[in-house]
């Protein structure tokens, strides 16, 4: 190990051992304490039986036994110390250990929220870092930030004890030292190489293992597990994650084997450096120029001094832990590089929001060569109903992520009242939105606070004067019950046991679980809650894609209601995506996307007239509705 490695080592061992702070004083300082009361008891150990066999040689067969009282007492107090040292140093290590990961699992979680955008997080060499430092290991094989400060402290006593080691020998011959300590130190370099290495083939099986992860979460779901059972795919999984495992594993299990190869020759080390002082101190006490004593300090002192300098699990994790800590700075380098904003925030508009425009925008996801959206010129407006239509593909969902801000466009533009949407404060301007997304998410929390997250339980602002969103604990129960009717959800939530408290989750006691179409209501009322508490748009994303043709109409009559003004200003502007065009003919404007284009733009009599890709896919849908009823009262006339 050069002197530039060896100064990189002492560096990492210091920040590590910096991590303490996270623990807490108290804690930290008596973990300390403890590691150096347990590595000094050897050393000191090794005077004292010196002491001890001193004693007893030198006296009378009539004082042997009062002479070895004292340095027995001084053996039984060091050894006693030793003792509870080791029983106080587990729990103290758990305790800062556990401090340490869950403040790092903190600041992990803080960094990756950070990033208004998805992109950045989506990157698969992000991902590969956050599952590096994620501080929550599920192998043997992972080490943390806590386990790595654990054994800093650990490392850092040995070589407290080192010194104190070497004083004892040197004491008897200073020669000692040296051929003991020689052999001990190129000990460790060996062992911590193999340590670093060891750590740098688990983060190259990080890869195949994320993908391992997405089959171990599916084994244990019960909403794959209806897949698994049904379609008998246990032995296909099992046999799938177990090629991938071992594929992604098997240079992490190499080295194994060749550590454990290489052991050997860390045992002809010991016996180099240990062999030659014993010899010559047995040689120098058969003489008479050592003593018996000297003798025994010597054994003891030196078989001790390789232990002291720490045991290769623990430079394993002294080298995972720095791993984990420089993969955390290039995590949070990338995020502060992708995420770079504009030197100045503008604020979100307020109450009276003007118009939002796509201006030549496309886009394309990081990674992919494939245009989604291109030259989209779009205007959305407040107080006004906008469909958007297409087919599968089309990038009506990659629309409406733009719109949030959650992606940049790759080239054009979205102002919101002229200004660049990007320049605009993210947090503000998605307070001003209500959104439900077709992947809406299933909260195992009650009915209640399933809706209200659409007020943003962190309370934030709006950026609209006197429309400031509350947290959901200062929730009314008017408007509950509004968007409770508005959305079709009062006649499921008094049908449930505990009603607005009921816990969505068969996991939770007295938790039930919910159909598709009525998740997908709880979902739109959430999304209305938000118009309650201020929200300027309403963007839903196939909001009804679960319910029946006839509560689906009813539903999107009372959407059409959410224009209203209320309150003394405008109503909210509702962009909508919907398959089924008949429910979006009441719209004030209607667009077809096409292979990520805008192809026609009007209302529902201005499309027919065009007599275009939109009258084409309204006169199948309506043909296939219209056959489909006729199929069922044909039935009906069977039956009868």
């Amino acid at each position: 190990m050069g002197p530039t490695h060896g100064t990189g080592t002492l560096r990492t061992l210091a920040r590590i051992l910096a991590r303490l702070r996270d623990a807490g004083a108290v804690p930290a300082v008596a973990l300390v304490a403890v590691r150096l009361m347990e590595r000094l008891v050897t050393p000191v150990t090794a005077v004292a039986l010196a002491a001890l066999v001193g004693t007893l040689s030198g006296a009378g067969d009539t004082g042997t036994v009062t002479a070895a009282l004292l340095p027995l007492g001084f053996l039984a107090l060091v050894m006693l110390a030793g003792h509870l040292g080791d029983a106080a140093a587990e729990p103290l290590e758990y305790l800062v250990s556990s401090r340490i990961d869950g403040a790092h699992r903190d600041r992990v979680a803080r960094m990756v929220r950070e990033p208004s955008e998805l992109g950045t997080l989506e990157a698969p060499q992000t991902q590969a870092l956050i599952r590096q430092v994620r501080a929550d290991p599920e192998h043997g094989v992972e080490t943390t930030p806590g386990d790595g400060t654990t054994a800093a402290v650990r490392v850092a006593a040995g070589l407290a004890g080192v010194a104190v080691t070497c004083a004892v020998l040197a004491s008897f011959a200073w020669w000692l030292v040296p051929i003991v300590l020689v052999p001990a130190l190129v000990t460790v370099v060996l062992r911590y190489r193999l340590a670093v290495a060891g750590a740098a083939t688990w983060v190259s099986a990080i890869g195949g293992e994320q993908h391992v992860d997405v089959w171990r979460r599916a084994n244990v779901s019960a909403a794959e597990g209806k897949d698994i059972r049904v379609f008998g795919l246990r032995d296909w999984m099992v046999d799938r994650m177990q090629s991938r495992l071992g594929e992604s594993n098997a240079p992490l299990w190499r080295h194994v084997e060749h550590r454990l190869r290489v052991e050997w020759l860390m045992f002809v080390l010991v016996l180099v450096g240990l062999v030659p002082a014993y010899l010559l101190v047995t040689l120098g006490s058969l003489e008479g120029a050592a003593t018996v004593a000297t003798q025994t300090a010597v054994l003891a002192a030196g078989a001790t001094l390789f232990q002291l300098l720490g045991n290769g699990w623990d430079l394993y994790q002294l080298a995972g832990a720095g791993r984990d800590l420089r993969a955390t700075d290039r995590l949070a380098s990338e995020i502060e590089s992708a995420g770079s904003a504009p030197a100045q925030r503008v604020a979100a508009p307020g109450a009276a929001v003007g118009e939002v425009r796509f201006e030549g925008v496309g886009f394309r996801y990081p990674g992919s060569e494939r245009m989604v959206l291109e030259g989209v010129d779009l205007t959305v407006r407040p107080g006004e109903l906008l469909a958007v239509v297409g087919l599968n593909g089309a990038g009506k969902s990659t629309l409406i992520k733009l719109l949030c801000g959650l992606y940049r466009p790759t080239h054009g533009r979205i102002t919101v009242d002229g200004t660049d949407l990007a320049a605009v404060d993210p947090g503000q301007w998605r307070a001003l939105l209500s959104v439900i997304f077709q992947d809406f998410d299933r909260y195992p929390l009650s009915v209640r606070e399933n809706v209200v997250l659409g007020r943003g339980p962190d309370g934030r602002g709006s950026g609209a004067e006197g429309l400031g969103r509350t947290g959901p604990d200062e929730v009314g129960d008017a408007d509950l019950e509004h968007v409770a009717r508005t959305s079709g959800l009062a006649d499921i939530v008094a049908g449930l046991p505990a009603g607005w408290d009921t816990p969505l989750s068969r996991g939770r006691t007295g938790g039930v679980d919910l159909s598709g179409g009525q998740w997908q209501q709880v979902a739109l009322a959430r999304a209305l809650y938000g118009v309650r508490a201020g929200a300027r748009f309403l963007v839903a994303d196939e909001p009804t894609a679960h319910l029946d043709v006839r509560t689906e109409f009813r539903l999107f009559e009372r959407l059409a209601d959410q224009r209203a003004e209320r309150d003394g200003r405008d109503g909210a502007g509702i962009v909508l995506i919907s398959h089924r065009l008949s429910t979006v003919r009441r719209a004030d404007r209607i667009v077809l996307l096409d292979g990520g284009r805008i192809t026609e733009e009007g209302t529902h009599p201005e499309l027919m007239a065009l007599r275009g890709t939109y009258a084409d896919l309204f006169e199948t849908q309506a043909a296939r509705f219209r056959n489909d009823n006729r199929a069922t009262e044909a039935d009906r006339g069977d039956t009868a």
